[in-house]
């Protein structure tokens, strides 16, 4: 399916907001690859559909991934808005045409991440969290300028003030976060203080 098409589907699925975020993550997403010497065209694709099921119901998106024999996990049934990742990849496949396995896994794991991401997965990981109509998140200046000159502590910056986010608020933190975080904390173990 072309871009252009792509479009004016996920205009019609997604409401105003969530399609602006969607065109923000796709143009951060773009620029990041650009930075990092990667596709330019694949982390835009990436970007614009990481979240075609952001809109779905519950229950779609837990027909999505049980159709795929994808696990859930209590964290996601309790918070089942965390579900948009995985059914994501599945309807970024199915409805959209997308098959490189490179785009569908960073969609799946855009949310929560993972250990030891690929360059796309943490291409689109930081994009979600960078772009431009993105505003509340803290330190939200300082980690935009670290994302085009250190993707992995980029992440672990990210990773590090979501889990205090969710723990200040006795957000339940998925498992997949804090692994994710787990593995990339020696980055931050870098930084200048």
């Amino acid at each position: 399916m072309e871009v252009k098409e792509i479009k004016k589907k996920l205009k019609k699925s997604l409401d105003k907001q969530r399609y602006q975020h969607t065109l923000g993550v796709m143009y951060t997403a773009g620029c990041l690859a650009m930075a990092n010497g990667y596709s330019i065209e694949k982390a835009m694709l990436a970007g614009l559909l990481h979240d075609c099921a952001k809109c779905l119901s519950t229950d779609k998106k837990i027909g999505l991934c049980v159709k795929k024999n994808i696990d859930i996990t209590e964290v996601e049934m309790s918070n089942p808005g965390l579900l948009h990742a995985k059914a994501g990849m599945v309807l970024a496949e199915e409805e959209y045409g997308v098959k490189d396995t490179d785009i569908l896994h960073a969609i799946r794991v855009h949310t929560t991440g993972e250990a030891d991401m690929g360059l796309l997965d943490k291409i689109l990981f930081v994009a979600d969290y960078i772009e431009p109509n993105r505003c509340e998140a803290p330190r939200l200046e300082e980690i935009r300028k670290l994302a085009f000159s250190d993707l992995d502590r980029t992440v672990a910056e990210i990773l590090y003030d979501t889990i205090n986010f969710l723990n200040t608020k006795s957000g339940a933190i998925d498992p997949a976060t804090q692994i994710t975080y787990n593995y990339y904390a020696k980055y931050r173990d870098n930084r200048e203080e």
